[in-house]
């Protein structure tokens, strides 16, 4: 049985590794994927391009300004006191946002009034809207804050400095709130189910569309070896592609792992079981492998979109939420997660290694029965 199984894996891993192409999609895209989505793909906003319409020009209102331009979050790219140019300025692109100081700031200060700034922002991107009013507020209250504290009461001869709350946040397993940490252990999870998916669907429909699958089992090799061998390769370059992420995301990036490996490992053992057996069904149900690809494909999208990876299941509909429940990559995204960052072990994540785990039993086991039906 063995003997079998061995040929089937060094037919495999020939048939694989002997197209140089086939070895660059393999090692070399999940590099470059995990690259260019640990630099491009953030959820912070920096440097905001602003405008600055200051109708004061006094003290009071260049300090509000330093306090927006002397931060990683804005960049002023022009001053004028005409709000049509900055308008225009946003209307062509070359802005998002204006702030705009009326004559009064200042006066309204040192009287001890409310003193009105307005900050127009481009909408058209809402996610980039929203944190720059985030971004904003935040920078008003603190100013807020430090005139409050500043201004003085004076009483009987003396100076009495009025109090505020002293709010001091803090953010736990992130504590920069870098969107890095946050998606480069994902794409960990993307990019696995993406390769063994792909190999797995066209693996045996690449049998089938060549005509080599009936010598194959005319031969004394059975269906559970046929398989074993067949799917044996693609986990061997899951764990590869797992342990080549994972020291991209810590050398290169500086991503803490604050877990096990072990048990990074592990869970990964239980996620390429579904992943694998969802491949097998593709295989059985594609006649062509460009049916196989386009079929991956279909099943690929929605399960990323619908994992927790880009937006946060809680704000989906609870019908949707209920069919996330059936997504492996929603429990092993909560898995790589837990390890990196927050440095948990299998006491806290067993019951998503419990989910991948019955999820994989059922989907393999499935495939496997639809494959020996369609050999049938």
């Amino acid at each position: 049985m063995w003997e079998r199984i061995v040929t089937m894996l060094r037919k495999e891993f020939i048939q694989v590794f002997r197209d140089p192409r086939m070895r660059m999609v393999i090692f070399g895209v999940p590099i470059i994927q995990c690259l260019i989505f640990g630099y491009a793909v953030t959820m912070d906003v920096r440097h905001v391009r602003l405008v600055v319409v200051d109708r004061d020009g006094t003290p009071a209102s260049r300090d509000f300004v330093a306090r927006f331009t002397g931060s990683d979050y804005f960049d002023a790219v022009a001053r004028t006191d005409d709000e049509r140019r900055a308008r225009a300025l946003i209307d062509s692109a070359d802005a998002s946002a204006f702030l705009q100081i009326n004559a009064g700031f200042g006066a309204n200060l040192d009287g001890g009034r409310v003193a009105p700034v307005q900050l127009v922002v481009d909408g058209s991107d809402s996610n980039t809207a929203r944190l720059v009013l985030n971004y904003s507020a935040v920078i008003a209250a603190g100013y807020s804050n430090d005139v409050l504290v500043a201004r003085t009461l004076r009483q009987a001869g003396r100076t009495l400095a009025v109090g505020a709350v002293d709010l001091r946040p803090r953010a736990w397993f992130n504590e920069n709130l870098e969107s890095r940490n946050y998606f480069v252990p994902g794409i960990m999870a993307v990019l696995v189910m993406l390769v063994t998916l792909m190999l797995t669907g066209m693996a045996i429909v690449r049998e089938k569309e060549v005509g080599t699958i009936e010598q194959i089992m005319v031969t004394p090799i059975r269906p559970v070896e046929f398989i074993l061998g067949k799917c044996a390769p693609f986990i061997v370059i899951g764990f590869v592609d797992v342990l080549l992420v994972t020291a991209v995301g810590v050398f290169w990036f500086g991503i803490p792992i604050r877990g096990s490996l072990l048990l990074l490992l592990g869970a990964t053992s239980l996620y390429l079981l579904s992943t694998l057996g969802i491949g097998l069904f593709i295989s059985t149900v594609s006649s062509t492998q460009q049916q196989a690809m386009m079929t991956t494909f279909f099943f690929f999208f929605p399960a990323m979109l619908l994992s927790g990876f880009i937006y946060p299941i809680a704000n989906m509909p609870r019908v949707i939420q209920w069919a996330t429940l059936v997504n492996p990559l929603r429990y092993f995204l909560i898995i790589i997660r837990g390890v990196f960052l927050k440095g948990v072990g299998a006491d806290v994540l067993w019951p998503q290694m419990a989910a991948l785990l019955v999820l994989g039993l059922a989907v393999m086991t499935f495939a496997v029965k639809r494959f020996h039906k369609t050999l049938a």
